[in-house]
Order: structure tokens, then sequence, then C-alpha cells
């Protein structure tokens, strides 16, 4: 059965017909989603209701924003101006385009992680040592006209729902990057100011039913590269998020989104704002899709800690120096997920 799974490209060919995790997927015994141990969101996670942003109770919103940034590093939001519509159709062209056939998929295949759009599978194949279970297309989306002829031409709606969709989103991020700005006690215009042209990437993960949940991953624990993250997730549960020394799920809730810090925004934030560790875990019975939005800043642009934030005399020093975003993306991806985060070498050297 191996033998044959290997000369497949991508996961969601052999997870049809493997009743084992193939040896390459399977983790050592103490990386392993020990998924008995999992505690449940419950409330615990920040619902933030966006609607108040447009009126009178917008310092209370920026307030919750604020808490949630610097005590989670991620929170969920509603009203956030998304249309249902919208977002229905993006998850339902994304399970019909990982649907199609194996030889419709594989024409977007590559294992060149600089490609702005590919189809893969796991993390980075060129350069880890155990496989993830999953297939994922991944899109640059900024702005749309340079990449959409690039994108899938099939389903035919693909283009048109997917920059739809990119569009609607990055709207929303703009509105959460002015109220983040506010919540740091800065002009609204401030975090984005730092961003460059600004840059726009979407992932369609897939994950397909797995045999042996308890000895692979999704996607391992890591932290996102980027400013901030915005992710639509089908109803099946998979995303864990680390907090307080433990595992925490994080239930899907209809027509919500979850938005996480990156490490820019750790960096421009200068610590205040953390980014937060988190994971996917896979099950045997339902496959399940998600469709994160990386915003980030453009690759030529120098990322460092805001001025305002720095202050030497009240021992708040720049904890971390200036760097070019497409410096610290390339060591992200060559890292291959191998730690948590890359931001450690980014520090600025303690004199």
């Amino acid at each position: 059965m191996e033998a044959s799974a290997t000369s497949k490209l991508l996961l969601s060919d052999i997870a049809s017909y493997v009743d084992h995790v193939p040896s390459n997927y399977v983790r050592p015994i103490s990386d392993r989603p020990n998924l008995s141990e999992i505690e449940t969101s419950g409330d615990s996670i920040p619902m933030i209701d966006l609607q108040g942003l447009h009126g009178p109770n917008r310092a209370d919103v920026i307030h919750q924003i604020a808490l949630a940034c610097a005590s989670y590093g991620f929170f969920q939001i509603m009203n956030h101006g998304v249309p249902e519509k919208t977002i229905e159709k993006m998850m339902t062209v994304a399970r019909e385009f990982f649907r199609q056939p194996e030889s419709e998929r594989v024409k977007h295949y590559s294992a060149d992680t600089k490609k702005t759009t590919r189809l893969s599978t796991s993390f980075n194949v060129g350069s880890e040592k155990v496989s993830n279970w999953r297939d994922f297309l991944r899109l640059h989306c900024l702005p749309i006209e340079d990449f959409i002829n690039e994108w899938p031409s099939s389903p035919v709606s693909f283009r048109s729902i997917t920059a739809e969709y990119a569009t609607s989103v990055r709207a929303l991020v703009l509105v959460l990057l002015e109220a983040i700005s506010e919540s740091l006690g800065l002009a609204k215009d401030s975090v984005s100011n730092t961003l460059g042209q600004h840059g726009q990437h979407m992932a369609l993960n897939y994950y397909p039913p797995c045999p042996q949940p308890d000895l692979t991953f999704g996607l391992p624990g890591h932290k996102d590269p980027n400013l901030i993250t915005v992710l639509l997730q089908d109803e099946v549960s998979g995303l864990q998020v680390f907090k307080d020394g433990k595992w925490i799920a994080v239930h899907p809730v209809p027509n919500t989104f979850i938005v996480n810090m990156g490490d820019q925004m750790q960096v421009i934030s200068n610590d205040k704002y953390k980014s937060v560790l988190h994971r996917a875990v896979v099950n045997s019975d339902k496959e399940r899709i998600s469709i994160p939005t990386f915003y980030c800043p453009s690759l030529d642009a120098v990322v460092g800690p805001l001025q305002e934030l720095i202050n030497e005399e009240d021992d708040t020093p720049a904890v971390y120096r200036s760097f070019t975003y497409a410096e610290y993306y390339e060591k992200f991806w060559d890292r291959a997920l191998a730690t948590e985060s890359c931001i450690d070498l980014f520090k600025a050297s303690k004199t």
C-alpha cells in the first residue's frame, strides 16, 4: 500500500484508500495530539461584536480588542460586515475545488514556496521530516488583478467568487487594523502605514478524514509569520490554540471569523501583543476545510517596533531590530515549522 501511496502528489489521493496512517505522517510519540486532554473553549475565547465599532460604543469595543490581543492573541468576531452569501459561496467553491478529479487539481501543484499560486501538501515538502495531514491551495490576492489570471479556472466560478471574498475580507482587515492601532494608543493608520504596499494571501486548507487522527497533525503547533490572520472554518472542529500551558479547542460558530495576531504584530507592538501558537488536528470521519486570509507587509516593507511604543527611559526599549518582511518570510518557510516561531531570530541585540 505504502509504495503506491508515495507515487501520489497529494494527500487527498492517498487518504481515500489507506486504512492506517503511512509512516511518513506519523509524529514522534512526544509530539502527538493528545486528543483526550484537550480543553474545550466554552466561553473562554473572546467573541467581539464589531457592530459597536460604528457607533457610540467604539471605545468599549476597542478596549475589548486590546484585552483580547494582549491576553489571548486571538478572538472571534461577529457582525463583521462580510456578507453571509459571500462566505457561503467561498466555502462551496473551495469544497468543489478539492473534490475535482486528481488530474484537474494537480495542474496547480508545486513544491516551490515562492510561487504565488500553488497547490501543495503538508507544509514544505522540500524540508520537513514528517508530513502533515493536509493539502492546500495558496493564493496571493493583493492587488487581485496581478494574480487572478494564475488562479484556478476550474470550477468556473472559482476566480469571481474568490475575488469577491478576498476583497470583502480585506475591507474587514482594514477596519480591524484601525481598531488594533487605536487599542495600542496610536493613530488609527499607524499599523497600516508600516506595511508598505500591503500584502494579502489566502490558503484553502483541505484536511481529509484520517484513519488514525491521534498519530498525526493537520498542522503542528506554529505561529503565523504575517501581521494578522482572519480564519473562516466550516462546521468541523480542528483548530486548537495554546493558552496558559494547555491546548484549547476552538469550535466553529457560524458566520463568525477567528482573528489571530501574527509575528509582525508582535514586532510592531513591541511585544505588547503576542503572536499565538495554534495547530490543526484531524478526525476519522469528516473532511474539514478552513480558509485563512493572511494579511502582511509587502516584501520590501521594513518592519520594526513602532517608535511611539519604544521608550528607553521608561524601560521599554525596542525588543526587535528592523528587518524587511522578505527576510522574515524566507526564514519562516525554510524552517518548515521546525520550531514554533522564528521571531527570536530578530530580537534586538543586547548592548
